[in-house]
C-alpha cells in the first residue's frame, strides 16, 4: 500500500491506495475517480504503517480494496459507507472533534 501525509489547515490529511491502482481511473455511474500521483503518490509501506497513519489522520481518503478492507478491520471506516467504483473501493474518513 502506499500512503501520503500531509497537513492542512484543517489537520493531518493522510491518503492511502492499493499500490495497483496508483494511476488508475475508476468509474461508476455517478462517480468518477481518478487516482493520481500527484494526491495518493507516496511511500510503499505495510499495513502497520497504514494503520498508524489512519489513526493519526484528521482526515483520510483511502482507495483500493486491500487498502479499504484495512480500514473496516480496524475500525476507522464503517462498511456501510464504503463505495463500490468500478472494480476498486473507496472510502473517506473524518474525525470530528
Amino acid at each position: 500500500m502506499i500512503v501520503n501525509e500531509r497537513e492542512t489547515e484543517e489537520g493531518l490529511l493522510v491518503a492511502v491506495c492499493d499500490t495497483d491502482v496508483l494511476g488508475e481511473t475508476f468509474e461508476s455511474e455517478s462517480v468518477s475517480l481518478t487516482v493520481t500521483e500527484e494526491f495518493y503518490g507516496g511511500d510503499e509501506v505495510d499495513e502497520t504503517a497504514v494503520v498508524d497513519s489512519l489513526a493519526r489522520a484528521d482526515v483520510a481518503n483511502i482507495v483500493g480494496t486491500r487498502s479499504v478492507e484495512l480500514a473496516v478491520e480496524e475500525g476507522f471506516v464503517d462498511e456501510a459507507n464504503v463505495l463500490e467504483v468500478g472494480s476498486t473501493r473507496h472510502a473517506q474518513l473524518l474525525r470530528l472533534y
